[in-house]
C-alpha cells in the first residue's frame, strides 16, 4: 500500500509547476478529500460542480461589508479551492482524466470569479470613490471589466497555456494536456449536428485554444519548426529538450502568482479591510505586470529556440 507521501507525489503535476503553497497546503489537504471522495465513488467531476456552487457561495458573502461574512466568503472560497484541488487530484490518481473534467475545471473558477465581481461592485456601487464625493455608480462595474475581461481571463488562460507547454516538455505527450485549436475544430466539424452539446462544447474550447495561440505567435513557430522536425517531444534531443525546459522553468512562479493563490489572498486583504476596490487595481496594474513580463520572456525563448533549430 502507498505512503500517503507517495500518493502526493503521484497526485501532482510537476515539482515544476506546483506552488510552494499548493504542495505544502492545498495538495496535501485536497489528496485527503481526494481519497474520501475516491473511496465513495464519487466521479471529479461531481466534485468540481461542488466547488462551483462553494464559489458562488463565496461571492454572496463578499456582498456584505462586515467581517463575519467576509471571513465565511474566505472559508467558502478556500473550500472550493480544496474542491478544485481535489478533483485533479482524483482524476490524475484513479485515471479518470478527460477533456470535458479539464474544460469544466476551467469553467469553474470563471463561475466563482464571476460571482465574486457581481457581489463587489453591487457592495461599492453605493459608496464613495476614495477621496471624492463622488459615488462608484457605473464605474465600479466599468473597473470590474477591465480587471476581470482585461486582465484575469487573458492572465489565466496564458499561465495555463505556459504550464502545459512546459509539461509537455518535461513529461511528452501523455503528461501534458496542450491542445491544438485546429484538432477541436475538427471534432467540432466532424459531430453530427444533432449532438448540440456536443459541438458548443468544441466550439467553445477550440476557440479558447485559438486565443491562447494567437498571443504566443513565436511559441507558434517554435512549435511549428519542432513538429516538423521531430514530430513528437519524445523524439527531441535530450539537449535542446532541456535547454527549453531550463527557460521555461523560472517563467513557472509567474504562472503560479497568475493562476489562484495570489490573486485570493489579495481578494481576502482587499475585502476584510473593506477596500475591496483594491482588488481591481492590483488586478489591473500588479498582475498585470507580471502577465506582459511573463508573456515578453516566454516568447523570447521561443524566438532563441526557433533560431537554435535553424
Amino acid at each position: 500500500m502507498n505512503s500517503f507521501k507517495e500518493l502526493l507525489r503521484a497526485s501532482l503535476k510537476s515539482r515544476d509547476t506546483e506552488e510552494w503553497l499548493d504542495i505544502h497546503f492545498t495538495r496535501p489537504i485536497g489528496l485527503v478529500f481526494a481519497l474520501l471522495w475516491n473511496r465513495l465513488g464519487i466521479h471529479p467531476n461531481v466534485i468540481t460542480i461542488l466547488s462551483i456552487f462553494l464559489g458562488m457561495a463565496a461571492g454572496y458573502m463578499f456582498y456584505f461589508t462586515d467581517l463575519p461574512h467576509n471571513l465565511l466568503g474566505v472559508a467558502f472560497l478556500m473550500l472550493a479551492n480544496f474542491c478544485d484541488s481535489t478533483d485533479g487530484q482524483m482524476a490524475r490518481l484513479s485515471g479518470k482524466k478527460s477533456l470535458l473534467g479539464r474544460v469544466l475545471d476551467g469553467f469553474s473558477g470563471d463561475v466563482w470569479f464571476f460571482c465574486i465581481y457581481l457581489a463587489l461592485c453591487l457592495r461599492l456601487m453605493p459608496r464613495f470613490i476614495p477621496g471624492t464625493e463622488v459615488r462608484w455608480g457605473v464605474w465600479i462595474w466599468l473597473l470590474a471589466a477591465v480587471a476581470g475581461l482585461v486582465c484575469h481571463s487573458r492572465q489565466a488562460s496564458l499561465s495555463d497555456y505556459y504550464r502545459q507547454i512546459h509539461l509537455y516538455f518535461l513529461l511528452g505527450k501523455s503528461g501534458s494536456e496542450l491542445d491544438e485549436s485546429t484538432r477541436q475544430h475538427a471534432v467540432y466539424e466532424s459531430l453530427p449536428k444533432g449532438k448540440w452539446l456536443d459541438r458548443a462544447f468544441y466550439y467553445s474550447y477550440a476557440n479558447y485554444c485559438r486565443s491562447q495561440e494567437a498571443r504566443t505567435p513565436a511559441f507558434q513557430r517554435f512549435y511549428a519548426r519542432f513538429k516538423s522536425t521531430y514530430g513528437e517531444v519524445e523524439a527531441m534531443p535530450q539537449e535542446l529538450r532541456e535547454k527549453f525546459l531550463n527557460g521555461s522553468r523560472p517563467l513557472m512562479k509567474y504562472t503560479n502568482l497568475l493562476s489562484f493563490n495570489l490573486r485570493a489572498i489579495c481578494l481576502y486583504a482587499a475585502c476584510l479591510l473593506d477596500l475591496p476596490w483594491l482588488y481591481f487595481v492590483i488586478e489591473i496594474v500588479v498582475l498585470g505586470i507580471l502577465y506582459l513580463y511573463m508573456h515578453r520572456r516566454h516568447e523570447a525563448l521561443c524566438r532563441r529556440m526557433t533560431e537554435e533549430m535553424g
